[in-house]
């Protein structure tokens, strides 16, 4: 049945699982979940011109159904079937902290010489990675895949879909510890890749500066690139003292680069360094390589330095954990400013650790000597008792404060889980 429905999407004009946006002659997946199924859609899909409708429920069957026993088993079954049809290398992305902003660096970069087709935004679980594998074209010459993980298994099952030759873990840290249990279960299911690229006699890049990765690494992999020697020949990169962009001065070869980023954090300097090798490895100019740092925008949400007409945000919202969040707060202490203001919101999945975990950001902010600080969320607010941080019970309350005590003339660092959703205060700063 697989490769029927292979041959019949290869026909169609793509694949969609949503069918409010699906587009006429695109493939039609009926997925489903606790709140949700994709079944009931089916009969709208082929209404707006859908080739056909993959289900999984005899209830919604017609003549232009095609019936599976699982819909997610067959989307993963027709990605993995796409994957062996393309000729094209996969370098696979994971880690703790910075994926999607490696990935796309790394993607901008190989962009300057080859034919890359990236992971879309941060489509990087079980329905994510099989769909970016499946909007692959032909002609692509290096795919890169984000692989997002919430517990053990899923990155084996991601990369048994994906096949990559390529490897690379940002970093391991604490993240997602209710579903991995522990910082130990954290490193096994990290290190999956590793044990696929073993297997399979593919090639890891490795942050050598990250103890931890640099000791996982031997004995997991057959073939590793240091970020530091990716070609044979030293790589050498030194964060610049500068304003709240971070900027860089490169040295490779005999060539001396600065390249001035639109990040801010010194902590993404080790995504510059993962983006400079895998360009090196794979034949781009340093120069090149330069120019596609420089001119990369990240998201509003991740390290972007926003000015507004009354303060300059430091906007890393997207996401937090433990780790990310000290980095984040130990950079925006070394900002030189008159007045600052950190708006931070709790980081969430972090298991029996949650508590704890809070209270650790409470002494890197005191360790910092940032006193001007407000809080939300529920763990925040539960934990800071004896401290003189302002405390929200939710962003809403926070959005209420800020309405009727407007901030002006600060340095503003914001950062917070995504389901926390710090960004329904920006328009108030």
């Amino acid at each position: 049945m697989t490769e029927q429905i292979y041959q019949l999407f290869r026909e169609s004009k793509g694949l969609s699982t949503d069918s409010r946006t699906i587009a006429e002659g695109q493939m039609f997946l009926a997925l489903w979940g606790n709140k949700f199924n994709g079944n009931k859609y089916a009969a709208d899909a082929l209404k707006k011109g859908a080739s056909w409708a993959v289900i999984d429920d005899p209830a919604f069957e017609t003549e232009k159904t095609l019936l599976v026993d699982d819909t997610l088993m067959e989307l993963h079954k027709l990605a993995t079937h796409h994957r062996k049809e393309l000729k094209c290398p996969v370098l696979a992305i994971t880690g703790s902290n910075g994926k999607t902003t490696t990935k796309e660096l790394i993607a901008a970069v190989l962009s300057k010489k080859y034919k890359v087709h990236s992971t879309k935004k941060n489509f990087n679980n079980q329905i994510g990675v099989p769909l970016s594998i499946l909007s692959a074209g032909e002609d692509t010459e290096i795919m890169i895949l984000e692989m997002g993980a919430s517990h053990i298994g899923e990155i084996r099952t991601l990369c048994l879909i994906a096949r990559p030759d390529y490897g690379l873990i940002t970093n391991i840290g604490a993240a997602h510890l209710e579903g991995f249990g522990s910082i130990d279960g954290v490193i096994k299911a990290k290190t999956e890749l590793y044990e696929y690229l073993r297997k399979t006699n593919g090639i890891a890049f490795y942050n050598d500066r990250d103890r931890l990765i640099s000791r996982k690494i031997y004995g997991m992999v057959n073939r590793a690139v240091p970020f530091s020697d990716p070609t044979g020949t030293a790589l050498k990169i030194v964060p610049e003292i500068s304003d709240l962009n971070l900027a860089v001065n490169v040295r490779y070869r005999k060539k001396k680069l600065r390249i001035r980023t639109k990040f801010f954090g010194s902590y993404n300097i080790d995504n510059i360094r993962a983006a400079m090798a895998v360009g090196l490895f794979f034949g781009v100019e340093a120069e090149d390589i330069a120019d596609a740092i420089e001119g990369y925008e990240p998201d509003d949400s991740r390290s972007r330095v926003i000015t507004t007409g009354n303060n300059i945000l430091i906007s890393d919202s997207y996401n937090a954990n433990p780790v990310s969040m000290k980095l984040a707060i130990e950079s925006f202490a070394s900002v030189r400013a008159e007045k600052k203001l950190c708006i931070l919101g709790d980081m969430l999945e972090l298991g029996d650790r949650t508590e704890e975990e809070h209270k650790k950001i409470h002494r890197v902010l005191t360790d910092h000597n940032l006193q001007n600080v407000m809080l939300a969320g529920p763990v925040f607010t539960r934990v800071s008792s004896g401290f003189r941080f302002k405390t929200f019970q939710s962003v809403g309350r926070l959005r209420k404060y800020l309405k009727l005590r407007p901030v002006n003339g600060h340095h503003i660092l914001i950062k917070g889980s995504r389901g926390m959703a710090l960004e329904q205060i920006y328009d108030l700063l």
